[in-house]
Order: C-alpha cells, then sequence, then structure tokens
C-alpha cells in the first residue's frame, strides 16, 4: 500500500531529514500534527502529507477524494440499516444503527484499501491496478444498492405484494376445494391433489361405499329371487299343462288326472318347500330398510361433512395467509422485478437506479480512474523508487558486508587449523622423545644386569 513506503531514507533521522528539505517540511511537519478534517479526510485514503505539501495544488482534490469515500460509507451502512429493518419486522432502532454502523466501517476500510493501495502509479500499470479494483467496488455496490432500490419503490412493491398474496391465497383455496369436495368425492387417485388432501372426519365417502354395497347385495339377491320365481313359474306351467282336463283319463268309476300330473305337482311341492326364496325375501327387506337408514344418514353426514370441510379450508388459508406476513428480501426483490418488468417506464427507471447507485458506490475507484494519475502519484512513484533503489543497495552492502565476514572467518579458521597442527606436531615429536628416552633406559637397565652378571 502506498501509505506504508518510507518517505525517506531509513538510515537518516529526522532532523537531518527536515533540515534537508528545509523549511517548508518544518511548517508541513506542523500542519500534520493538527487534527483538521481536511487532514483526516486525506488519511482516510492513505495520503502522505509530507509529500503532498510540495504539491499543494492537489490538497483540495484529495480532500475531496476522502469525503467521496467517507460518503460511499455512510451511505452502505444507510443502506445496511434499512435492510435490517426491512428483513427482521420489529428489529429496534438501536440494533438497526449499530449494524449500519459496522458495516459502514467495513465498507469505509475497504474503500480506503481500494483507492490508498493505487497511490503511485502511473500508465497502464494504473489503469491493470484498477481495473480488478473497479469491479470489486461495483460488486460492492449492489450490496448497497438493493436496500435503497427497496425504499424508493416500497409503495409499488407493496402492492405488488398484495395482490400476489391475494392470488396466491385464491389458487390455493381453489386447489384445497379442487381436492376436497364437499361431497365427499375421493381424490387421492389425481397426482395435482398430492399435497392439498385434508383430514376431516365423519366423510361421507365411506357411507357411499356402504350403501354402495347394500345395493350390491340387494341386487345379487334379486338375481336369485328372480332365478328362483322363474324355475318355479316354468314348474307352474309344466304341472298346469300336465294337469289340464284335456289330459284327464278314465279310471275307474270317473275322470282322472294322469301320473305325469301328479309327478308335475309332486315336483313343484318339493321345489317350494326346499328352496330358501322365503330367506332370501327376508334378507332383502332387510337390506332395503338399512339401505333407507345409510341413505338418511348420507343426508344428516353429508351437511356435517360439507361445514367441517369448509372450516377445515378456511384454517388453512388463514394459515397459509398467518405465513405471508413476513416480507423478505427475496420476497422484496422478486415483487420488484415483477413491477419493473410489468411497465418499460418502471423498467428504465429500475436500471437508471442501479447505474446511478452504482456509480455513487464504486466513485472512489471511478475517480481515480478518470482523474487519471496526478503529481502525487508521480512524486509517491518517484519516492517508491529511491526507496527500492535503497533498499537494494543496503541488500548489496549487506551481501558484501557477509562474504567479507565469510572471509575473516574462513582466514581464522584457517589460522586456527595451522595452529592445531603445529601444536598436534610437537606433541608427536615429544612423545616419540619420551619413547625413545624410555626405551634407552630399558636398554641401559638390561645393559647393566648382562654386565654385572
Amino acid at each position: 500500500m502506498a501509505a506504508d513506503t518510507p518517505v525517506r531514507p531509513p538510515e537518516q533521522s529526522h532532523d537531518a531529514w527536515a533540515a534537508e528539505t528545509g523549511p517548508v517540511h518544518r511548517s508541513a511537519v506542523g500542519r500534520r500534527g493538527g487534527r483538521s478534517l481536511a487532514v483526516l479526510l486525506r488519511r482516510l485514503i492513505g495520503v502522505r502529507e509530507e509529500i503532498l505539501d510540495r504539491e499543494h495544488a492537489e490538497r483540495a482534490r484529495y480532500t475531496w477524494y476522502g469525503a467521496i469515500v467517507l460518503n460511499t460509507a455512510l451511505l452502505g451502512g444507510a443502506s445496511m440499516a434499512l435492510a435490517i429493518g426491512t428483513v427482521r419486522e420489529g428489529t429496534p432502532v438501536v440494533v438497526a444503527i449499530a449494524v449500519g454502523f459496522v458495516w459502514a466501517w467495513i465498507v469505509l476500510a475497504l474503500d480506503s484499501w481500494l483507492v490508498s493501495s493505487t497511490h503511485g502509479y502511473t500508465g497502464g500499470r494504473a489503469i491493470r491496478m484498477l481495473v480488478p479494483r473497479l469491479f470489486l467496488s461495483l460488486v460492492l455496490g449492489l450490496t448497497i444498492a438493493e436496500p435503497l432500490l427497496f425504499q424508493i419503490f416500497d409503495r409499488e412493491i407493496r402492492q405488488e405484494m398484495a395482490v400476489a398474496r391475494e392470488r396466491d391465497l385464491a389458487d390455493f383455496r381453489g386447489s384445497l376445494t379442487a381436492c376436497n369436495p364437499p361431497d365427499g368425492k375421493d381424490t387421492t387417485n389425481r397426482a395435482e391433489c398430492g399435497d392439498f388432501h385434508l383430514t376431516v372426519k365423519g366423510a361421507p365417502a365411506s357411507i357411499k361405499e356402504d350403501i354402495a354395497d347394500n345395493a350390491a347385495a340387494v341386487d345379487r339377491l334379486d338375481e336369485q329371487i328372480k332365478t328362483y320365481d322363474d324355475a318355479l313359474d316354468k314348474k307352474l306351467a309344466t304341472e298346469r299343462r300336465e294337469c289340464a282336463k284335456s289330459r284327464w283319463i278314465w279310471r275307474g268309476n270317473g275322470w282322472d288326472t294322469t301320473e305325469t300330473c301328479e309327478r308335475a305337482r309332486d315336483d313343484t311341492n318339493a321345489y317350494q318347500r326346499t328352496s330358501k326364496v322365503d330367506a332370501y325375501e327376508a334378507k332383502r327387506a332387510e337390506l332395503v330398510a338399512e339401505g333407507n337408514v345409510l341413505s338418511e344418514r348420507l343426508v344428516d353426514t353429508g351437511t356435517a361433512y360439507r361445514a367441517d370441510v369448509k372450516k377445515a379450508i378456511n384454517a388453512k388459508v388463514a394459515e397459509r395467509k398467518q405465513s405471508q406476513q413476513h416480507d423478505g428480501l427475496l420476497l422484496r426483490a422478486d415483487a420488484l422485478s415483477t413491477v419493473a418488468w410489468s411497465d418499460g417506464f418502471a423498467l428504465f427507471m429500475m436500471f437508471l437506479l442501479h447505474a446511478v447507485l452504482l456509480l455513487v458506490d464504486a466513485m472512489p475507484v471511478l475517480a481515480k480512474l478518470m482523474s487519471g494519475p496526478s503529481e502525487y502519484d508521480r512524486r509517491l512513484a518517484e519516492r517508491r523508487e529511491a526507496n527500492q533503489r535503497i533498499h537494494l543497495e543496503d541488500q548489496d552492502v549487506q551481501r558484501q558486508v557477509s562474504s567479507i565476514d565469510h572471509e575473516v572467518r574462513r582466514y581464522a579458521a584457517e589460522v586456527r587449523a595451522e595452529e592445531d597442527k603445529a601444536r598436534l606436531g610437537h606433541a608427536r615429536y615429544k612423545a616419540r622423545a619420551e619413547h625413545a628416552r624410555i626405551v634407552r633406559e630399558e636398554l641401559d637397565a638390561r645393559t647393566a644386569r648382562l654386565l654385572g652378571e
């Protein structure tokens, strides 16, 4: 960052630097010690006062530059406070202000870094430094602009949300009514009713099933009774045919029926005795009476069920309406999009306000990009290059000193090695001389013993 760039060689003292720069610098030191608003605004963007003192014409420019950064931070804080109040209804004003203050500080710190990190760059390098910072500034501007747009179009957004809620409730009620018909008709086989089925006690569907089963049982009994009646009619017809007077025969003292007639009568009587038609007719009468009871019960249950279904639907609609009372950012954003795309002028106004707010939010970087490099930037670039040269020279001196130290240490090591070799040679010589003396003394002692013998 430009704010971290040294302004004089590190080996020079403050007094030497002041003596070199003369009265202008001494007066500047006095001004920098103050706490004026202009100085504080310039400090926000990392301006070095000791360099700016030599370019008095740039002072107002960078003062207003700092004001732009501060205004952007204040705008961001106000936008965040409005956003918090929108997202969480009933948020205390103190909490919203505190969150807005924290966000304003974050925006201020980020914009200050974006601006101060571009000082001292000129030409194409300045463009390369500013373009990514401009992109970052635009992204930051989007987070600031949206809550402000919500407040600008607040009335239209609320109206659109109210219409959308009414439409949603009407559609919801229609789906519930279609999937839970008052007559209790089964709709479980309809795919669109998967999430709209209600559990209501006393549904007439089971009663209708009982009525249908009762009617089926009556029909089966009717078939059985009809089968019996048909068979009996055939037997009676046979009996009448065989027992007709035209078929009588003379027997004994008069005319009488034939044996075939008697067998037909016996067959008819036997069929009537062994048939279960009486039980079938009694069962049918019982089923008919039960069907009448079920029909009356269906009428009574249907009235109560329709009331219960209506009450359950109203409860579900009221529950959904209650869930729609909170206005979130996504809902407001969707309503704003609907309002904008529903009318050409509204769309134009939304894009225009978006552009204005984004330009205001990105103004710290845009101001730097539009104004181009200043004399302050060139002076700071020269100072940075001078510091770089001094740093390189310091490194070269450190390398030379390190090389000399290495040579001295190597020479000292060589001297110590020679001294060590000399000590070792002397010690070896003394050891060999001592060994030779011991050997001579041993030989002299042996010679003396031999001569003595």
